[in-house]
């Protein structure tokens, strides 16, 4: 087995562990921070897949920014009384049991039961299609309208959002 197939295996070890995590952790702190480990290793997996920057990208934007925003919003509510956060059996639990049941048995069929599909290898330059270098060139060559259309989208949103944000607006 090579290194990078032990790493990817290890990732998903870990990145499951994570995600159950997430849902059984009853403290939403700790359930954010497994979160915050889940997106480490999916960062992990686009290094794998020679997606430098991505990768970089995702573990700042999401396990940085998105998650202070949540830890704010969990501190913000302040759950402190957790038996109202808790649910009754009722028919919508069973409905979403059945339907576990039917996405894993899909699952393990697609899995064991179907042929194999065979593996393929890298390109030769794919180390060089995750750097920020071809990005930026393919960025400003091949989808140069899409980014300047997006840059005047976000101008105008921000435009909006400081005049939604102002009381008295007066030119």
């Amino acid at each position: 087995m090579a290194l990078e197939q032990i790493i990817f295996w290890s990732l998903i070890l870990v990145a499951g562990f994570s995600a159950i995590m997430v849902v059984v952790s009853r403290s939403p702190i700790t359930s954010a921070l497994y979160l915050i480990l889940n997106l480490f290793c999916l960062g992990g997996f686009y290094l794998t897949l020679n997606a430098q920057f991505i990768a970089i990208v995702h573990i700042i934007v999401y396990a940085g920014a998105i998650m202070v925003l949540f830890l704010f919003v969990i501190m913000l509510l302040n759950l402190g009384d957790e038996s109202k956060l808790r649910e009754r059996i009722d028919w919508k639990t069973y409905i979403s049991i059945s339907i576990s049941v039917a996405f894993f048995v899909e699952l393990y069929y697609i899995l064991m039961i179907q042929t194999p599909i065979p593996v393929t290898k890298l390109h030769v330059n794919s180390a060089e299609v995750g750097t920020v270098e071809y990005l930026g060139k393919v960025l400003y060559t091949q989808f140069i309208f899409p980014f300047e259309l997006t840059s005047i989208l976000l101008i105008a949103a921000i435009i909006g959002a400081i005049i939604l944000a102002k009381k008295k607006f007066t030119i």
